[in-house]
């Protein structure tokens, strides 16, 4: 048990050090570049990772009752705290996480998500190519399938069968879904951005889905 919890946040902290990395030379006008979450930034997106990693069980339910149980309330609050003056004091605070082990409630895999979602989130309208470990990439796909936490994986994908081209992951019956892990894993998370590196007769019901 030790072991995959050790690996599980092994390929956590490995992707935020690719995130990281990817950031590191970003012009301060592009951290404004729309991210594939909704009305958030780049920057408010690594401000929210890092907010993510620096938040335990006690404060997090210590924000949410703040916010009256409203999460969006909660979650830019989080966010404003942990984002800096300057795109390279957030990018700053983000590298001062990348080895955290801090979350709030939920399995670790939901938290290796979190991070290979969002780094996504973040790559893809900047443009920025970035393999994910197809292991790390598949323990996400697994749990996605699984349940509805945080992202409708479950809801998003009942009734459709998924294979990946890349990896061992194949879950659920009817119309297939074929694409990479990761390509799966954004459209199960909603990102209907990604839906187009998908082939098979269920893309459709599962862009509708993410739409």
């Amino acid at each position: 048990m030790n072991t995959a919890r050790n690996r599980l946040w092994s390929w956590a902290h490995a992707e935020r050090a690719a995130l990281s990395r990817d950031l590191a030379g970003l012009e301060d006008a592009r951290w404004a570049t729309g991210s594939l979450c909704g009305r958030w930034s780049v920057e408010d997106v690594v401000a929210h990772l890092t907010a993510a990693a620096s938040v335990g069980p006690a404060r997090w339910v210590a924000s949410v009752l703040g916010a009256r149980f409203d999460f969006d309330l909660h979650n830019d609050r989080r966010l404003a705290e942990h984002r800096g003056a300057t795109p390279a004091e957030t990018l700053a605070r983000f590298r001062a996480i990348e080895t955290s082990t801090t979350s709030t409630f939920g399995p670790i895999e939901a938290w290796v998500g979190e991070v290979v979602i969002h780094g996504q989130d973040i790559r893809h309208p900047l443009g920025i190519a970035h393999d994910v470990d197809v292991a790390a990439a598949t323990a996400v796909a697994r749990f996605l399938a699984k349940v509805d936490f945080t992202v409708p994986g479950k809801t998003n994908t009942a009734g459709l069968r998924l294979e990946a081209t890349d990896g061992p992951f194949a879950s659920g019956a009817g119309p297939l879904v074929t694409g990479t892990t990761l390509a799966l894993v954004m459209a199960m998370a909603g990102r209907g951005a990604y839906c187009g590196q998908l082939t098979g007769e269920g893309v459709e019901t599962l862009r509708t889905r993410c739409s």
